[in-house]
């Protein structure tokens, strides 16, 4: 199949790109080339796919350039590419949409916030209340081809970031397993911080306990913090974002915050505990069958609680695969996070 070059306008966070995967592989199975723009962390955690990731400078000026840049080479390819829609912007965004607009691109996106006349295709919000089913329904309306959400994302390591993986567990000698833990997480909702206040002590209750307990920070801030709060926890500090999806998929268990490694563990597979506080749950879970949500009703679940669920899905992976029981709405309570519209 002849596949027509799109130039796609990524989110500029590290769960809402994962989140996206399932539109790309729509717009390749559709015969659209997915020429991504986005962060320079984009190509790293995405080396699994084939796509192309030409990465975002920091002024308007300078992402028009670009911008018209690739629309000319893509011209080359395809002699109807200036004649068709030959953008989609995945952010909500105002800027994310100018600024294809600016560069001469016919471009397909949301038609909210005021950025109507910016856009050539213009697609009614969805119904479905979540980023990837958002997403997902983008795409799908570009293409005409309806898709419903997968169950799992099933997100792509490459080879080369699962061998980088395979010698830091065995080099720290890890073979008989690890938990990973995500303590870090960016943002306010709701006035409200993401990050859980208990994974200090949680570390060191699991740790306690004869567990390996691995976290692994980004650079500056979080590295310094992991140093100063985990000392019962392995660090590995500078983990390339595809070897940390590998290192998450190796994992007996990840306990994260509402963050993008969190749904990165979700997407690879990996047994996740998403300990929740102001996320609104319905529209940025992780998404996937091996995710565990622990929300309390009000304010944060307590370390004990927090500890139980954990030690229970430990449990619960060595004793076998189990049948979840259903999604409750009780304080604190753990359930399995439900899919679909």
């Amino acid at each position: 199949m002849l596949q027509r070059p799109l130039i796609v306008r990524l989110c500029n966070w590290i769960g809402d790109v994962v989140l996206g995967v399932p539109a790309l592989e729509l717009l390749e199975a559709q015969g659209y080339m997915p020429l991504l723009y986005g962060k320079r962390w984009a190509a790293t955690l995405l080396s699994g796919y084939p796509w192309t990731v030409h990465v975002r400078s920091g002024t308007l000026q300078q992402r028009v350039h670009e911008l018209k840049a690739l629309a000319a080479a893509c011209r080359l390819r395809d002699a109807d590419f200036a004649r068709r829609v030959n953008a989609l912007v995945m952010p909500n965004s105002l800027s994310s949409a100018l600024e294809l607009r600016l560069a001469g691109l016919r471009t397909a996106g949301y038609a909210r916030d005021g950025r109507g006349l910016l856009l050539a295709q213009r697609i009614a919000p969805p119904r479905q209340p979540h980023e990837l089913e958002r997403m997902l329904a983008l795409a799908s309306a570009l293409t005409g081809a309806p898709a419903p959400a997968p169950q799992a994302i099933g997100f792509r390591v490459a080879a080369a970031a699962q061998t980088r993986t395979d010698v830091i567990v065995r080099e720290r000698g890890w073979q008989r397993g690890y938990l990973c833990l995500v303590p870090f997480a960016t943002g306010i909702v709701n006035g409200r911080d993401k990050r859980w206040p208990g994974f200090a002590a949680l570390a060191a209750r699991l740790a306690s306990a004869g567990h390996v307990v691995v976290i692994c920070p980004g650079p500056g801030a979080e590295t310094a913090e992991a140093r100063s709060r985990f000392a019962q926890a392995e660090i590995v500090e500078d983990l390339p974002l595809d070897t940390y999806a590998a290192l998450l998929r190796g994992s007996r268990l990840v306990v994260a915050n509402d963050t993008g490694p969190g749904h990165l563990a979700a997407a690879v597979g990996a047994p996740l505990l998403s300990v929740l506080g102001p996320t609104t749950v319905a529209q940025h879970r992780a998404w996937g069958p091996n995710v565990q949500l622990l929300q309390a009703a009000s304010g944060w679940p307590e370390v004990e609680q927090v500890l139980a669920a954990a030690l229970q899905l430990l449990a619960l992976q060595a004793s076998g695969p189990a049948t979840p029981a259903a999604p409750t709405q009780v304080p604190a309570a753990i359930a399995p996070a439900a899919h679909g519209g």
